[in-house]
């Protein structure tokens, strides 16, 4: 199992965060910008909740706010999950499936370095399970 830094480099070292203060409008205009599905939202640099699309369906949409008048700050997730930067995608996995959660931030101490899906989770999985098959297909060839 590789470490989940190495998961976070291949996607470049991007940080797709918001402010607090910033409008859930503007928030929603970053997630289609950027094509993920939540995005962290950093105080300064510290990491102080996750906005994503589960948080404007339930807290916008189904209760007829206005996201150009609403903050970010109003509607986000205050308590957020994160793993460090060596954990493990099956522990990412297993941590996202018992939280029923599709993102998790990665921290390094005090220091964000990024967030990862269940859908970056899934493909890793999926990949270094073809690269087991392969190399087991060989040894039976060989």
């Amino acid at each position: 199992m590789r470490p989940i830094l190495e998961l976070l480099e291949k996607q470049g070292g991007a940080i797709w965060s918001l402010s607090p203060e910033d409008s859930v409008y503007q928030a929603l205009e970053m997630l289609a910008e950027c094509n993920v599905g939540a995005l962290m939202v950093l105080q300064g640099d510290k990491l102080v909740g996750i906005f994503s699309e589960r948080d404007y369906t339930r807290k916008i949409a189904l209760a007829g706010k206005a996201s150009k008048d609403t903050r970010v700050a109003e509607i986000m997730t205050t308590t957020v999950l994160s793993v460090s930067p060596k954990a493990t995608t099956d522990e990412c996995m297993a941590l996202m499936s018992l939280k029923k959660i599709r993102h998790l931030p990665v921290v390094d101490g005090n220091t964000v370095l990024g967030m990862i899906s269940i859908r970056d989770i899934m493909d890793e999985i999926i990949k270094d399970r073809e690269e087991t098959i392969n190399q087991l297909q060989n040894y039976i060839a060989s």
